[in-house]
């Protein structure tokens, strides 16, 4: 079960009126929703991967990735460990599409707080370069889910964790009609992988893929309209 776009406009907008912190995330969010970003994507994502123009259509060029491993696990001591993106090589770069939604939060979030010491879109809510703290963003996201949902969409598993909205993004994508090859390299994700985990999004798709094939054929559309 994954939201759709009217409940993640709800789950957005309600992270916005979370104080200063909410006001600091609804990008964060965004890029899970709308780019299926990888939470830790996300948090080590710098304004210098935004290719993105005043409105409409644009691109990130996302660098890699800063997973929470704890600083005890880190190789720099920090909270967050930087890495290459999931499944690719280290100097990898993934380029995922910034709908128009999304372009509009991004473009919100640099003229409101611009980038960190770092130059990264998100980082720790205390002043200086720290990282993103994932009990922030955590505590964030419960509050916000409990203002926007309904009790019996607040009772379901329906969004329990930020991560959910990437699974969101990418269910959106598939009952969109789009490849799941396409989907895969967007996501960061294998194709076995996706085929996998989301068969369900993709079994769904069959009626409209019989339609698109009969168009192909030249055969008549199968409920019979020209």
């Amino acid at each position: 079960m994954v939201v759709n776009p009217e409940q993640a406009g709800r789950l957005l907008a309600a992270v916005s009126r979370q104080g200063e912190s909410g006001k600091r995330l609804v990008a964060f969010f965004g890029l899970m929703y709308y780019a299926a970003l990888r939470p830790g994507e996300a948090a080590h994502l710098p304004a210098s991967a935004l290719h993105i123009p005043a409105e409409g259509w644009g691109e990130l060029f996302l660098p890699g990735s800063a997973p929470t491993t704890g600083a005890e696990w880190s190789d720099s001591r920090r909270r967050r460990d930087e890495r290459g993106l999931k499944h690719r090589a280290r100097e990898a770069i993934r380029i995922v599409p910034s709908p128009p939604p999304l372009t509009a939060l991004l473009r919100a979030h640099l003229d409101e707080f611009g980038a960190n010491g770092k130059g990264r879109l998100f980082g720790s809510m205390r002043a200086g370069d720290g990282d993103l703290s994932d009990s922030v963003y955590g505590r964030v996201w419960a509050s916000a889910r409990t203002e926007a949902l309904t009790p019996d969409e607040a009772a379901s598993p329906l969004a329990r964790r930020p991560y959910d909205l990437r699974h969101a993004a990418v269910s959106t994508w598939l009952n969109a009609g789009v490849p799941p090859t396409q989907v895969a390299e967007w996501a960061g994700h294998s194709v076995a992988v996706l085929l996998r985990v989301y068969a369900k999004c993709i079994a769904g798709q069959e009626d409209a893929a019989r339609h698109r094939v009969a168009l192909a054929l030249g055969l008549p559309p199968r409920d019979g309209s020209a």
